[in-house]
């Protein structure tokens, strides 16, 4: 990680909501700057801004104000179809809640998502980099929440994407498969080369990060590159 790829860019970023007295400056000018295939954490406490965050560098939501360039794509200026385009290829979403489709199975989970690149990555390899291969027949219902938070990387790893975004991805697991997905999520970074951004209240998962941001009251209070990168599985909390 020299700091000189700038592949995810955000300058002057800016968001509030509602109008008058129930105005809320939710994110108030953020500055960073992310290395291809880097593995970033951002931390902060709850309304601080995180999700916000994400979902602006996700094109889920817009900016009132600033600029986020992803690779060569300034997506701050892209029409609505512009912005579904973008999300297609480019990105992969990891939620706390899994988001699966209940009467698919595993396999047909991940396959709904393959359909929309135009190189997805093989499923059967994924299956199994995933540990999901014996339960690619299983619907949702029929295996564990960690299993299906493996559906869920699946799903958005099989596109092939240049980002990764994850809101809070261990945040429904116990401790145990927190640090199974934990060390996955640093394979899929290893592997794949694929940009990560991984939103948590955990702060033991900054320690595994690249890079890690802090937001407090919608300001970027922290910003700096991991000199003492700790394995996944050497993690505690």
């Amino acid at each position: 990680m020299d700091g000189h790829d700038g592949f995810l860019i955000i300058r002057g970023l800016k968001k509030h909501y509602g109008d008058d007295e129930a105005r809320v400056e939710v994110l108030r000018g953020i500055d960073a700057t992310l290395d291809r295939g880097e593995f970033c954490v951002l931390l902060g406490p709850s309304g601080s801004g995180k999700s916000t965050f994400l979902n602006l560098i996700g094109g889920l939501e817009s900016a009132d104000e600033g600029s986020i360039t992803v690779g060569s794509t300034t997506i701050t200026s892209l029409s609505d179809k512009e912005l579904v385009e973008y999300r297609r290829r480019e990105l992969g979403f990891v939620f706390q809640f899994y988001n699966l489709i209940p009467d698919l199975t595993v396999k047909e989970n991940i396959e709904v998502c393959e359909y929309l690149s135009p190189d997805p990555l093989p499923i059967d390899d994924l299956l199994h980099s995933l540990g999901i291969w014996e339960h690619r027949d299983k619907f949702p219902h029929q295996v564990s929440g960690g299993q299906q938070q493996r559906c869920a990387i699946g799903r958005a790893l099989v596109k092939n994407p240049s980002l990764l975004l994850c809101d809070e991805p261990t945040g429904a697991l116990d401790y145990k498969t927190s640090k199974e997905i934990l060390e996955l999520m640093e394979q899929v970074n290893q592997r794949f080369g694929c940009t990560m951004v991984i939103v948590t209240h955990n702060d033991a998962i900054q320690n595994m990060a690249h890079r890690i941001l802090r937001l407090r009251d919608g300001q970027l209070v922290e910003d700096v590159l991991n000199k003492h990168i700790v394995p996944a599985r050497d993690l505690s909390w």
